[in-house]
């Protein structure tokens, strides 16, 4: 009989040691969660990231047409000179 209550001791006293440490690591890991959610909480979200530019459209051959005519309306009316005209319009052909 006191083999068994020395045995019944042990497995006690370990059963409370392995109890009283798992309790602890409970409310350490516990108290380290709540540290990182009080500090989630209190750093502003990152900014979205900026949506990337479009690349303009190309005109296509309607729109460079219309700005020929347009061109060629406001050389004839004197505001464009012949130079200022053909470096547009070959801006515009290149395009």
């Amino acid at each position: 009989m006191p083999g068994l209550l020395r045995g019944i001791a042990r497995t006690a006293v370990v059963a409370g040691t392995a109890t009283a440490v798992s309790n602890r690591v409970s409310r350490r890991q516990a108290g380290r969660w709540a540290q990182q959610d009080m500090e989630a909480e209190a750093a502003p979200p990152p900014p979205p990231p900026a949506p990337a530019p479009a690349a303009p459209a190309a005109p296509s051959m309607e729109d460079r047409i219309a700005q020929l005519q347009q061109l060629a309306q406001l050389r004839d009316q004197g505001v464009l000179t012949e130079e200022e005209f053909a470096t547009q319009k070959q801006r515009l052909l290149a395009g």
